[in-house]
């Protein structure tokens, strides 16, 4: 059952696995506007304790707390019920990729039984596979050579299939790495937490090539004007990051920032693929990352283009800003820790 939270205005829209980072950035981006909406999750205690310690806009626009058990029917059209439109970000284990499919369709079928009109998936560069181009833009092929990605990949067809039947309308915003205060899963995480900590940061290599990465804040409002723009349904669109950077560059800038002073060099534990595989021999998530080291070998470049052309200018925040931003959550959290 629906648990009033904040606001009593009803919500139409329906954040679905809201207590992640980009939940977060979402939901701020519609408490800045004034939209309610339901936040949707597994715990009630986690989605609760999470929107406890949202920005005050995003705590007055969250008008309701709704857990869901995604293998119970029932409680996915109970979480569902009275909504118009879902922004679907549901995370599954990294050795459980297997799921991502079937919980779409669960999802789509829930929600055409309870009339929800409309459903963004916030995607990722996975259903690319190794890029084929510089750039790349949706027309790319869909070829994925990893099993994630072909997850990812199947995950994407049980949605776009069901708009071209005419079930639900349905986009897609697929993201390449993306980094933020207090972002955990993402690869350039260790670097902030480790520059503010003083010791050596473990990153997955190589670490200088070109790489983009999304700040999570600038993802919310992108969102919220797709939501607003009918002619964005139907169609999938890709969202860069403020041009490329590489691991090593952000390690550089992060613990310059931590060690003003002493203008100390960046300490790194760097792994490559051969590392991984001898990790994962006892670490089943690191197992799951080698065969996805060729996001870090040959990465994925978006090309937002389209994006641009649909809304207009989407404002990026510049690695120089994202990264001291960065740290700033990361080192006041570590003077928090030592109090």
């Amino acid at each position: 059952m629906p648990v009033p939270f904040a606001s009593q205005a009803s919500p139409r829209i329906g954040l679905v696995g809201a207590t992640g980072s980009i939940g977060a950035s979402i939901a701020a981006a519609l408490g800045d506007a004034g939209t309610p909406f339901a936040a949707i999750g597994r715990s009630l205690a986690g989605l609760t304790r999470t929107f406890a310690a949202r920005p005050e806009a995003a705590l007055r626009s969250c008008s309701e707390l709704r857990t869901w058990n995604p293998d119970d029917p029932a409680t996915i059209r109970g979480a569902f019920r009275g909504l118009e439109t879902l922004v679907y970000m549901v995370g599954v284990p990294y050795d459980a990729f297997h799921l991502h499919p079937r919980l779409m369709a669960r999802t789509v079928e829930a929600a055409a039984a309870e009339g929800v009109s409309r459903l963004l998936l916030i995607g990722t560069a996975y259903p690319f596979g190794r890029p084929q181009a510089a750039l790349v833009d949706e027309s790319h092929p869909r070829t994925p050579h990893t099993f994630k990605g072909q997850m990812r990949k199947a995950q994407e067809d049980v949605l776009m299939e069901a708009d071209a039947a005419g079930v639900i309308r349905a986009t897609i915003l697929r993201l390449p790495d993306f980094y933020g205060p207090g972002v955990e899963r993402s690869f350039l995480a260790d670097i902030f937490a480790a520059a503010a900590e003083g010791r050596r940061a473990k990153v997955v290599g190589p670490i200088d090539r070109p790489h983009q990465f999304v700040f999570v804040p600038d993802v919310g409002p992108v969102v919220r004007t797709l939501l607003a723009t009918d002619a964005a349904f139907g169609r999938t669109f890709n969202l860069g990051g403020a041009g490329t950077i590489s691991v090593r560059e952000v390690a550089e800038r992060a613990f310059a920032l931590a060690n003003a002073k002493s203008n100390a060099k960046p300490r790194l534990m760097v792994a490559n693929k051969t590392m991984l595989r001898l990790v994962g021999l006892f670490d089943p998530v690191m197992r799951e990352l080698v065969e996805m080291n060729y996001l870090m070998t040959t990465p994925v470049i978006m090309d937002d283009t389209a994006l641009e052309a649909l809304i207009g200018p989407v404002a990026k925040t510049s690695y120089a800003d994202g990264i001291a931003r960065t740290m700033a959550v990361a080192t006041a959290a570590r003077s928090r820790q030592a109090a």
